[in-house]
Parts: C-alpha cells; sequence; structure tokens
C-alpha cells in the first residue's frame, strides 16, 4: 500500500508538470488555429498581433533542401510551414499572401495556357497584367531539440521497485521535453534590402506514458496530445516569431546611410575601390546637363535653400553647393560640377 501511496503521488507530480503544456514567450497554447477569407478570419489564436491593414503583398520563400526542412517532412511528417504561415499572415491582416510556389505558379500558368488554346468560354479573362507584385519575401526557419525528461520518473522507479516501479519507469520512457524556435527573415523583393527578422520559441512536455499507467480514457485524454507536440511546438514557435516581428514593424524606421545612400559606396570606404560618384549602371549616362538655374530650383526642393533661382552662382548658391556636397561625400567645391549635377538630377 505505501509503495503505491508513492507510485500516486508520483503521478500527481508528472501531471502537474503535463498541466503547464504549451510554453512560448511567457504565454501558453499560442498554436494556429482557424481560418482566413480576405480581411476576416475565424478562430485565430487571441493571442495573434494583428494590423487595422495590410503594410504590403508577401510571399513565402521556403528553402526545401535546408536540413531541418527534410527533419519537419521525413521525421515528423508535418506539412510545409508555408502553409502553416499563410493562415498566420492572412489572419493577423499585416499583409496580403501572393502566390509564388512552384505548384500554384504552375497552375496558373496552366489556366493561361488553355485560354492561350482557345480552350476558355468568352469571359474568362486570363490575360496578361493581372497578377500581383511580391513587395516582401518571407522565409522561415526552424530549429529543433528534443530532451528526454524521464530521469525523475526512472528515480522513483527504483526506489519503488515491482510492478509500481515498473509502470513509472514506462511514463519516464515516454517523458521527453521537446523545444522549437523559428526565425522569420523578410526582405524587400526591389532592393534586396532585409527590411525585418525575428526569432520565436516554443516548448511542451509531452507525458504520453500516462496511457500505459492508467489505460482507458484517462489515458487517452493525455496520450493524444503526444501525437501531435511536434507540430504544435513548431506553429508555437512561429506565432512567437511573427508576433516579435509585427511588433517591431509597428515602430517601422527605414535604414539610411548617410552620404552615398543605400549602394551607393557606404560610409566605410576601401583603399583602391572607385568613388560612387564615378560609378555608373550599365547603360546609364555619365554625363548631365544641367543649368545652374535649375540647380537651384532642386537644391531648393531638397531643403538646401538658394532663394530665388536666378541662374547666378552667388555666395548663397555656393554655401548651398557645399553643404550638398558634403551631405553627399562629393569633394566640397561649392562648384557645379558634373559628379553634383548627377546627385542633384537623381
Amino acid at each position: 500500500m505505501k509503495k503505491l501511496a508513492l507510485a500516486a503521488l508520483a503521478v500527481l507530480a508528472l501531471a502537474g508538470c503535463e498541466s503547464t503544456g504549451m510554453k512560448l514567450g511567457g504565454g501558453t497554447n499560442n498554436t494556429v488555429t482557424g481560418g482566413a477569407a480576405g480581411g476576416n478570419s475565424q478562430g485565430e489564436n487571441s493571442q495573434l498581433e494583428k494590423c487595422d491593414s495590410p503594410v504590403g503583398t508577401v510571399s513565402l520563400v521556403e528553402n526545401q533542401q535546408a536540413g531541418w526542412y527534410t527533419i519537419l517532412r521525413n521525421e515528423y511528417r508535418l506539412p510545409p510551414t508555408a502553409n502553416l504561415l499563410r493562415v498566420l499572415i492572412q489572419q493577423s491582416n499585416c499583409f496580403v499572401v501572393v502566390e509564388r510556389s512552384a505548384a500554384g505558379m504552375n497552375a496558373m500558368n496552366r489556366e493561361r495556357a488553355m485560354m492561350d488554346n482557345g480552350e476558355m468560354r468568352k469571359g474568362s479573362n486570363f490575360g496578361k497584367g493581372q497578377v500581383v507584385a511580391s513587395d516582401y519575401g518571407l522565409t522561415p526557419e526552424v530549429t529543433f531539440s528534443e530532451d528526454n525528461a524521464g530521469g525523475f520518473g526512472a528515480a522513483l522507479g527504483g526506489i519503488l521497485g515491482g510492478r509500481g516501479g515498473s509502470a513509472l519507469g514506462g511514463v519516464a520512457a515516454n517523458s521527453k521535453t521537446r523545444e522549437a524556435s523559428a526565425m522569420l527573415t523578410l526582405v524587400d523583393n526591389r532592393s534586396g534590402v532585409q527590411v525585418s527578422s525575428s526569432t520565436g520559441n516554443a516548448s511542451n512536455t509531452d507525458w504520453g506514458g500516462f496511457g500505459t499507467l492508467f489505460g482507458g480514457s484517462a489515458g487517452a485524454s493525455i496520450g493524444g496530445y503526444s501525437n501531435t507536440s511536434q507540430g504544435k511546438v513548431v506553429s508555437a514557435a512561429f506565432v512567437d516569431a511573427y508576433n516579435q516581428m509585427v511588433r517591431a514593424l509597428r515602430n517601422y524606421k527605414a535604414q539610411a546611410v548617410k552620404g552615398q545612400g543605400l549602394g551607393g559606396g557606404g560610409r566605410l570606404s576601401v583603399d583602391g575601390s572607385a568613388a560612387p560618384s564615378q560609378t555608373s549602371a550599365p547603360g546609364a549616362k555619365t554625363n548631365v546637363r544641367m543649368t545652374m538655374k535649375q540647380a537651384q530650383q532642386r537644391l531648393n526642393e531638397l531643403g538646401f535653400d538658394v532663394g530665388t533661382p536666378d541662374g547666378s552662382a552667388g555666395p548663397r548658391t555656393q554655401n548651398a553647393l557645399r553643404t550638398f556636397q558634403q551631405d553627399q561625400g562629393l569633394p566640397v567645391t561649392g562648384r557645379l560640377d558634373q559628379a553634383t549635377m548627377r546627385q542633384l538630377s537623381e
């Protein structure tokens, strides 16, 4: 009787561990549920961050050759993370999801091919010029961790011995803490600039061995959770990462490189490299024509006050030119040279 009482206490202790459930960024039960249609959502997670209106369109960029993806698909038998993220993003109303997967694009091209072959009925309207551009690309990554949490139960099993110890040892063998870390990276598709990145974490403790200890419906009420534990942890980690990203984007401020601007050479000069003012894109004009009056008008537009444009390079105009040249990282001459005209014309 004493051994059975100790076994019961041990089971209650383990049950207390199980009741903690999913842990994510300090919250609980942050899994992806429900559905979405347009700007409406149904049955979504109550802790999902939302936006009043979308900030742009986004496509999912999933590296299916990555090691984590192989584990996700082959070991855990989970569907692509893109399927999960589509629901999550649409429910949040922060982005409009556009199709860019191979299967989706093939389906779109198939319909257009049928139209080109005259198979479509009139008014089908599958002509060119209707596909919506993807403003941003969102790339997901996952890291898995699975630790055996059965030491406590195994130790008690050794103390109790006999049948009670054997049963508790069965619980220990099936007790594992599963953790997942998710990363999301958002890139502007026009410039290639990374706009945002975030990470999220989640974990749960799977006490699936209760089914062998209790049997019947009592065990099933807990054991069923273990069947999808990996999926729930991954889902929760993505909710955490996505929420972190949305919170950061609410106070978004674009990064700016003073002087040459983004991709113009930066502020960290390299010995032997050509100055940005001496480089140009293929096919770009190397010589720019600009009158002094036009330059004055442009300087005024940019906030370098030269007064009323009159075409005369007086002291006020020269000072404005010097300030502009210094701001742009150009040689400070106070004259309207070719490098200055190129910068003013951009």
